[in-house]
């Protein structure tokens, strides 16, 4: 890559970090390109898609806060406060950097290399839920496709109330977790979701979010 690409590209990683940060993963390619001091065409010259630039700059990150949070999780003596750390934080994280947000909400599929990140992550929450499932705090029937009902609605009241109340989903998670709780258990309505199911149900709820908002497909 020539020199002046290369300087191009590290303003393009650059400003794409400060956008994510600041508004999700579907933050305006071409606000990024102005925000780089760069042309729209120089952004898909040199990264090719959104998807791409996601791989570029979130991917590395993400991992990270994903399994810090999962090895805190994991090192709690206490399987249940483990789980519920667990749960807290992708919640808080969800909240608090749209993002990562994004990514535990399992948006943009086509970004491969974080969707590895994903997948690795998902075998941490497996770990995390079996553990307090063994030791009996957490009720037998939860799995770790249930997690994505706590998640999906953690992020649509996040994002919702995010201007108004922006703490309030701490409520909703704190009585999530009362109820997932062995002592509170009742028989469930319903049976859990296939991982088939789970991962169709997460494009509905992204593309459901998309329109609401703005349209990750948008330059």
């Amino acid at each position: 890559m020539r020199a002046d690409a290369q300087r191009n590209a590290e303003k393009l990683r650059a400003a794409a970090a400060e956008l994510f940060r600041e508004r999700g993963l579907q933050a305006p390619l071409k606000e990024i390109a102005r925000r780089a001091g760069v042309s729209h065409g120089t952004l898909y010259n040199l990264f090719g898609s959104r998807e791409a630039l996601i791989d570029e700059v979130v991917t590395d990150i993400a991992a990270a806060n994903l399994r810090d949070t999962a090895e805190r999780a994991l090192a709690y003596e206490d399987p249940w406060d483990g789980f519920a750390y667990y749960v807290e934080r992708l919640c808080e994280l969800q909240a608090t950097d749209p993002a990562i947000g994004d990514v535990v909400s399992g948006r943009y599929p086509n970004a491969t290399r974080l969707m590895t990140v994903c997948e690795h992550s998902f075998g941490y929450t497996v770990r995390v839920i079996e553990r307090a499932r063994q030791d009996g705090s957490l009720r037998p029937d939860f799995t770790p496709e249930d997690l994505l009902l706590v998640l999906g609605t953690n992020a649509l009241l996040a994002r919702a109330a995010a201007g108004l109340a922006p703490d309030v989903w701490r409520r909703g998670v704190a009585f999530a977790l009362d109820g997932l709780r062995t002592a509170a258990a009742r028989p469930l309505p319903a049976g859990p979701l296939t991982p088939e199911q789970m991962y169709e149900v997460m494009g509905n709820l992204n593309a459901g979010a998309a329109r609401g908002g703005t349209d990750p497909t948008a330059p």
